[in-house]
């Protein structure tokens, strides 16, 4: 079907990008040893090797990019402009891993999330965001909240189109929430340098400057014949971008999950196991709620614990029949925690299911789910159907259960 005839009217998109992912990503890593120093906070970069002086830059720190280091350039000539430079290594590796993290956060905020690489997504916040004050203050709520529980920043963007969401992203970082509504175009992007287009690479800014196209404006306001016979189809698809013309819709891509969790880092150090239980209710009443929203059923729960000291450590064991139960979760979670826990502080805690199933297919079932009365199975069931709606009209703490 066309993107056209999917457009919802009036929808309303952020563009989430993480500052700098690679670079704080790896200043997080490192930071969970003893006397490590923040490389946000140095002039650094991640990318190639200090010895060799092969590779070329990746990300860089703010002091960085202050010696005139720029992206993508070779690590030898960042030496040269600064002495001092800390360089570290790319683990993508752990880049994934971070990534798949901040998307099930983000998921928690609103299901529809189209990924677009490790480090950005598109979320149609259409049906969700009157559940707050302001679509700012939605996407304070997420911004903060990301912040809070990982220990990076991101920017967002917002806009009633994908593109100029995007390019709201890319004004002025870090960690800022920047707007470009298809009324705003001609205040906001008319006036940026014709470079700052997205989609617009240096190839084609030189040669519209020698048109004389020096602004987006200048763009924008050109006869779209003129851009046509001198740049096929791109250059109509950067004149559309220059008018704010997008009508492309978030797609979300069908969930193809190994597995399901949340975690969260506390405000402060949790020192007993009934402040850690309601933490974990909370927790399992997510996890739950995301695996009947994909329709899974999870075979296993698994229990993260972080001290106070960064030492992680997990505990796992299986369901005897893969469930999607919210007290099933929470009670095995529980379980897994008192066998886990050396009563030292805590610092995260975190549940995540893994081996899924379609809830469709068939399992099987012990002789104590078969004890189990149907209606009341059916029952319990409806309940979980209804709070599930309820929380996904009105917000996830529209209701609470008793723990």
């Amino acid at each position: 079907m066309d993107d056209r005839m999917q457009k919802r009217p009036e929808q309303r998109i952020f563009h989430i990008d993480v500052n700098s992912a690679y670079l704080s990503w790896s200043a997080i890593r490192m930071l969970s040893e003893p006397g490590a120093v923040d490389l946000r906070e140095i002039p650094a970069i991640v990318g190639g090797n200090q010895q060799t002086r092969h590779g070329i830059v990746l990300a860089k720190s703010i002091l960085a990019k202050s010696y005139g280091i720029v992206t993508g350039e070779p690590v030898a000539a960042a030496l040269r402009k600064c002495k001092t430079l800390t360089i570290v290594s790319p683990d993508h590796d752990y880049y994934r891993k971070m990534s798949q993290q901040l998307m099930e956060y983000l998921a928690d905020f609103c299901p529809e999330i189209e990924q677009v690489s490790v480090d950005e997504c598109f979320m149609d916040v259409t049906s969700v965001w009157k559940r707050y004050q302001s679509l700012e203050e939605a996407a304070l709520r997420i911004k903060d909240g990301v912040h809070a529980a990982f220990g990076f920043t991101v920017n967002i963007g917002i806009s009633d189109k994908k593109v100029l969401a995007k390019m709201a992203s890319d004004f002025e970082k870090p960690n800022r929430i920047h707007t470009l509504y298809s009324w705003e175009v001609e205040q906001k992007l008319w006036p940026l340098p014709l470079e700052q287009l997205y989609m617009c690479g240096k190839s084609s800014a030189c040669q519209m400057h020698k048109l004389g196209i020096e602004t987006i404006g200048d763009l924008a306001r050109t006869d779209l014949k003129i851009i046509s016979v001198n740049f096929k189809s791109h250059g109509k698809r950067l004149w559309e971008y220059a008018n704010g013309i997008d009508d492309t819709c978030v797609h979300t891509q069908p969930s193809k999950a190994k597995g399901i969790g949340n975690s969260t880092t506390l405000p402060k150090d949790v020192l007993t196991c009934e402040d850690a239980y309601r933490v974990l209710h909370r927790l399992a009443a997510k996890v739950s709620s995301r695996l009947r929203a994909g329709h899974f059923l999870a075979g296993v729960v698994c229990i993260e614990i972080k001290y106070a000291t960064f030492q992680s450590v997990s505990h796992q064991q299986a369901f005897q029949t893969p469930s999607a139960d919210e007290d099933a979760v929470f009670q095995l979670a529980c379980q897994l925690f008192d066998e886990l826990w050396n009563k030292q502080a805590i610092r995260l805690l975190g549940i995540r299911t893994s081996k899924l199933t379609d809830e469709t297919q068939p399992v099987q079932m012990t002789i104590f789910d078969l004890e189990r009365d149907c209606k009341e199975r059916k029952k319990q069931q409806q309940l979980e159907q209804a709070v599930d709606a309820i929380c996904k009209k009105y917000g996830q703490d529209a209701v609470k259960r008793g723990i």
